[in-house]
């Protein structure tokens, strides 16, 4: 993995790639990340698991997106009123899909939208910050584009 950097993010795998999920301080990128969890324990999911909250690492591997978690917040996240808990998490994971929070370019019927990592382009998902994320990216994961 010769490039990589860290960036103020969130990352949950589910199934077989993991979700980069950023916005702003104070967007929700903790409590998305702790949705898809409970998505997972509650049957809508059938696999989610921390990799990192706040600060994921990201590296440039194979033409794919590996994330980590910075090895001083391994296991931890961000309960908005409780602080910092315990929680189990996935070393690594390869990217998927970056979920942009508070987007100023969320639309009603986005399209064929990506971000850039590291070189690395992966689909994007905008949502608006007056929007809950949850049901979006579920409908994202269990569904495919029309076409």
């Amino acid at each position: 993995m010769a490039t990589a950097e860290t960036i103020h993010a969130s990352a949950v795998v589910t199934g077989e790639r993991a979700i980069i999920i950023r916005g702003p301080s104070g967007s929700g990128k903790s409590r998305l990340a702790r949705a898809l969890l409970q998505a997972q324990q509650t049957g809508l999911l059938p696999y989610a698991k921390l990799v990192a909250d706040d600060r994921v690492k990201i590296a440039a591997a194979h033409d794919r997106l590996v994330v980590s978690a910075p090895e001083a917040i391994y296991g931890m996240i961000e309960v908005r009123g409780l602080g910092i808990r315990a929680v189990e998490c996935e070393r690594l994971a390869v990217a998927g899909l970056v979920v942009d929070l508070a987007a100023d370019d969320a639309a009603r019927m986005p399209e064929n939208m990506t971000a850039r990592l590291l070189d690395i382009l992966l689909p994007r998902l905008p949502i608006g910050a007056a929007v809950e994320p949850l049901p979006i990216v579920l409908a994202a994961l269990n569904t495919a584009p029309k076409g």
